[in-house]
């Protein structure tokens, strides 16, 4: 590969992690609203089907932007972005906790608050939360690579989801079991919130495969790679 190759396929990896980043530290921040979609008019375990946090709509983007970067750049660049986006996470808790504990003026259109009532159990939960998403994307990245060696390299689709269905799971699981026990939502909702969340992650893993596709197929195209050939930017 050309120098050239090298320093566009170096730039494409750090806009693929900034758009990582952006949408693993929004979904922190906003997970606290609850919407709703209704398809099916379904009830389980006293819950529509799909009533479910609003941070569970970037989270898929993450995982389908460390599948395309496990296919084209590798393993070890996949979990580098991870790694990033965790102490990205962390240090934005670390600027909303200081925030609120700065004295809002008499004036302020957010007071401490409404502030407070918005990002209070932010960082507590979020910190929790991080433990269990790193791990679940780690296992994702496990997991892909497992069939991607099984497969040598076919069956993309395959990988794609098995990964991502499991990793989804460990970490819908989590979140909604500290969102209870944090008192955010009540534990009446626990099983219905679980299924819904996880179904709703299935859905949009299935949605996403042909993006996945597409941008594999972009790479290999644009940067001339056989099936299973990785680019190696060192």
């Amino acid at each position: 590969m050309s120098l050239k190759d090298k320093l566009l396929a170096q730039r494409i990896y750090l806009l693929l992690g900034g758009l990582f980043i952006t949408s693993l530290v929004v979904s922190n921040l906003i997970f606290q609203k609850f919407f709703y979609w209704h398809p099916f008019d379904v009830e389980i375990f006293g819950s529509k089907l799909f009533e479910i946090s609003v941070g569970i709509l970037p989270y898929p983007i993450t995982f389908l932007i460390t599948d395309l970067i496990s296919e084209i750049y590798g393993k070890k660049r996949a979990n580098d972005i991870v790694v990033v986006g965790i102490f990205a996470s962390l240090f934005s808790l670390l600027i909303v906790y200081t925030a609120s504990n700065v004295p809002a003026t008499e004036w302020s259109y957010v007071d401490n608050t409404m502030f407070n009532t918005v990002f209070g159990n932010t960082s507590l939960a979020v910190f929790a939360s991080m433990l269990t998403y790193l791990f679940a994307q780690f296992v994702d990245i496990q997991i892909y690579h497992f069939w991607k060696r099984l497969t040598k390299g076919k069956h993309l689709w395959l990988r794609n989801n098995f990964s991502t269905w499991f990793s989804q799971f460990v970490d819908t699981f989590t979140i909604v079991t500290l969102l209870c026990s944090f008192g955010i939502i009540d534990w009446a909702n626990f099983k219905g919130l679980l299924i819904s969340g996880f179904l709703f992650k299935v859905i949009v893993a299935l949605l996403d495969t042909p993006f996945l596709y597409l941008g594999v197929y972009l790479f290999r195209k644009r940067f001339k790679l056989k099936v299973n050939e990785e680019i190696n930017l060192l």
